[in-house]
């Protein structure tokens, strides 16, 4: 059969290639069948690749899905779909909305956008609707994929159920509240702490009583705003100590309140602890204890006081005596009881001045508080300070502890300072600043302490003297005479003598176990004939000593004990005194002359002697002069 055309001419060009030509062109046919091959098991492999990181991010057991670089999502794995019961079609570009919670989709869109435009990660809280319409809450994260450029490639996000964990939290928080609740209904000062001891909670007794808010007590600060800086020093070491334990503990402090004062707290410590035995929390509760403080501060310091009146000899136990001189004290007493006003006793020393005081106390509004007594002359001048105003823990060698001074065991009561003339300059210098300010300062500490004290003084000194002498300021004389008390010696209350001898002789009968039918008559004149120098201290001495002495069933006194008198060397000393005493009656018996009786006022014997009128009328009673006989004098 012969060849067509077409054969002839296809064989006549293969005969007419090259050989090397030919072998050329079948190695390329060679070749891109195996580049075939290899790009075919390489999509292949994509393929199978795809289909693995398909399958596990459908298994993963959170919700996975992807968007482009503007947010459009073109993925959601099958758990997601599952849970919603969306489709894709449904969910392609920004139709996963429909599955967000009506509440939380404004939210959870403006963050997304936000985290788009920034181009970072970003997480956002909501709830997604369960295909049974049911919502739970989910934390949605996100995250981009960038090329080698930097450039945005894809977001990548997952939503995890934390809807247990929202509940519980939400539980929890509603624990909280309820507690809360409870603290605050109850009438103690409550605070939680950290186990480094920084308050983290105060319940509302605390907040009020503070005046802080619950900001100010989280602060570094608190402690320091709230206790008393003393207490904050002195708990320190103790109080750091028992926090790096796990045992209970508490301490006393003061607590500042929000109307500026302190008051003491008991305050308890109760560790809570985890299964390991460690703190995790402090609850610490403050009771208010400072009525209590107050009261046994008092106790202690009337006991205190107590105990050195049991250890002086009383001087007598009432006041006893009807003389018109000692009736017009009297009358001056139940004036002036129920003011506060500052009374300064004068007299002889023996005259009674602190049973005047003591009867000023006893009528006062403060009669129930403290009466707390001084002799300013009997403490070394070293001491006195601290004796009156008390001391710091450390203020001095010897002050091993904090002292109450008189003047704070005396707060709402009343202090009687006798023998004030014999106070130190730096000491009148502190009392006239109590008397102004009503405060003091312990030794060893510069805080102001607010008192509320009655402040009585006495002296059988003459402190004009004094104060012309340069031994006692002027302006502390004019705090303390606001109201002066002259009490009068024996000699002027001699109708008393008979009274006051019948008591003492009862008085100390019953304590040696004696019992005495009469008096003797000649002792009784020998009494009242006596001048008495040491008023009645002197005649009690006197008494007692013949109650212990005598023997039968009347009572007599040794004449010799009333003869002797002062030594001889107080001789000179006497005379000067009567001297001195004479020289001032004649010049304020003239002084009334010239003013016809008058004390006060314009041309008045005090304006013309340049004395106080109070000080020129204790005189004209002391001396006893009749000024009414000038007013007769000059009208006739």
């Amino acid at each position: 059969m012969g060849k067509s055309t077409g054969q002839v001419r296809q064989a006549q060009d293969v005969d007419a290639i090259p050989t090397e030509g030919a072998d050329h062109i079948a190695v390329i046919a060679v070749e891109g069948e195996r580049s075939q091959e290899a790009l075919r098991s390489a999509s292949e492999e994509i393929r199978n690749s795809e289909a693995r990181l398909l399958k596990i991010i459908d298994t993963i057991p959170t919700h996975a899905w992807c968007t482009l670089p503007d947010g459009t999502g073109i993925f959601w794995n099958r758990r997601w779909l599952e849970y919603t019961g969306l489709s894709l079609e449904v969910l392609r570009g920004w139709g996963w909305q429909n599955a967000i919670h009506p509440e939380d989709l404004k939210k959870i869109t403006d963050k997304w956008r936000r985290d788009l435009a920034a181009g970072q990660p970003g997480e956002v809280e909501g709830r997604l609707r369960r295909f049974d319409g049911v919502y739970r809450w989910f934390l949605f994260r996100a995250e981009p994929l960038r090329d080698e450029s930097g450039n945005i490639v894809n977001w990548y996000g997952t939503d995890t159920d934390i809807d247990d964990l929202k509940r519980a939290e939400a539980k929890l928080r509603q624990d909280e509240e309820e507690l809360r609740r409870m603290t605050d209904a109850i009438p103690q000062t409550i605070i939680v702490l950290n186990p480094d001891g920084k308050a983290i909670y105060a319940n509302r007794v605390t907040l009020e009583y503070t005046g802080l808010s619950l900001d100010d007590v989280r602060g570094d600060d608190f402690r320091a705003r709230v206790f008393h800086p003393d207490d904050v020093q002195r708990l320190r070491e103790e109080r750091n100590k028992a926090l790096s334990g796990a045992a209970p503990f508490e301490n006393e402090q003061r607590a500042l309140g929000k109307d500026g004062k302190y008051r003491w707290f008991l305050i308890r410590y109760n560790p809570l602890l985890d299964e390991s035995g460690n703190v995790i929390r402090w609850y610490a509760t403050g009771t208010d204890i400072d009525d209590r403080k107050r009261a046994e501060d008092l106790l202690r310091n009337e006991t205190v006081a107590l105990r050195e009146q049991i250890d002086r000899d009383s001087m007598f136990e009432d006041i006893v005596g009807s003389s018109e001189a000692l009736r017009e004290v009297l009358r001056q007493v139940d004036k002036v009881a129920h003011s506060d006003s500052t009374v300064l006793i004068l007299g002889e020393t023996g005259t009674g001045k602190e049973l005047i005081a003591r009867a000023i106390h006893r009528r006062s509004n403060r009669g129930e508080r403290a009466f707390i007594g001084v002799n300013c002359a009997a403490i070394p001048a070293s001491l006195i300070a601290s004796e009156l105003f008390g001391h710091e823990k450390g203020a001095f060698t010897g002050a091993t502890q904090r002292r109450l001074g008189r003047f704070e065991s005396a707060n709402g009561g009343t202090i009687f300072l006798d023998e004030i003339g014999d106070l130190p300059p730096e000491i009148q210098i502190a009392l006239l600043r109590v008397l102004q300010e009503r405060e003091i300062e312990r030794v060893g500490s510069n805080r102001p302490i607010p008192l509320d004290v009655r402040v009585l003084a006495a002296t059988h000194r003459d402190l004009n003297a004094l104060v012309a002498e340069g031994k006692f300021r002027q302006d502390l004389l004019y705090r303390l005479n606001v109201v002066p008390i002259e009490m009068p010696s024996l000699r002027d209350r001699a109708p008393d003598i008979p009274l006051l001898v019948e008591y003492f002789i009862d008085r100390f009968g019953k304590k040696a176990g004696k019992k005495f039918k009469t008096i003797d008559r000649r002792t009784l004149k020998r009494l009242q004939a006596y001048g008495w120098p040491g008023n009645v201290r002197e005649l009690q001495n006197v008494i007692e000593r013949a109650v212990i002495l005598s023997d039968g069933d009347i009572f007599c006194v040794d004449e010799t004990w009333l003869k002797r008198q002062a030594p001889q060397s107080g001789g000179p000393t006497m005379a000067l005194n009567k001297a001195l005493h004479r020289q001032e009656k004649e010049m304020i018996e003239a002084a009334l002359a010239e003013s016809a009786g008058r004390v006060s006022g314009p041309g008045g014997a005090a304006g013309k002697l340049g004395i106080p009128r109070a000080t020129v009328d204790a005189k004209i009673r002391r001396l006893g002069i009749n000024k009414h006989r000038f007013k007769v004098h000059q009208s006739n």
